[in-house]
Formats: C-alpha cells, structure tokens, sequence
C-alpha cells in the first residue's frame, strides 16, 4: 500500500478589495464613532462581521433601517445607483467601500 501525503495549504488572508472594505468600516467607526451601519455584510466572513459589530458596526438590509443623519457603508459586493440616490435624498453620510475590480465588472 502506497503512503499518501496530505498538503494543507497556508492561510492567504483576503484579497485587497476585502482588506479596503475592512479598513474603510474601522476609519468611518473612527471618525464617526459608534454606531456606523453598513448595507450587508461588509464581506462573507462570520469573524469579520462579528469583530466589526463588537466595535458598533450594524448591519442592515435596506436604507431605511438606518435613523437619519447615521452614517452608512456600502459593501464591498457594491450597490445599485437607487441605493447611492436614496442615501443622497436622505442626506445621510455614506461611504463606498465597493471593491474597485467589482466596480470594473459592474461598468
């Protein structure tokens, strides 16, 4: 019988999009102080999400969860140009932390 090996790969972390998106949430929670809501999750990451709601990120389906004059991140996944108005209308202080290659895809 022929020995079998078993390579386990290194963990790679995330991609820069990821990292952007990650980074854009903590500076907004810095400079707005808790609680900054963010249209769904930032990234798919469980622990990501859970450490960014421990530091008073809440995430949010639709615009209209979040009270008036609350700041508000887009994800990293991008949102559709009647999001961006409707935070607009509103007034509400938004940042986009959509990944610049999903941007590209979405042009």
């Amino acid at each position: 019988m022929r020995t079998l090996s078993i390579l386990l790969a290194s963990p790679r972390g995330f991609c820069a999009g990821v990292e952007r998106a990650i980074q854009t949430v903590d500076e907004t929670l810095n400079r707005f102080g808790a609680p900054v809501f963010i249209r769904h999750q930032i990234v798919h990451n469980p622990l990501v999400v859970a450490g960014l709601s421990a530091k008073g990120a809440i995430f949010i389906e639709e615009l209209d969860e979040v009270p008036d004059g609350a700041p508000v991140v887009f994800s990293a996944h991008g949102v559709a140009k009647s999001v961006r108005s409707e935070a607009e209308r509103r007034r509400l202080p938004h940042i986009d932390a959509t990944c610049p290659l999903v941007t590209k895809v979405h042009r």
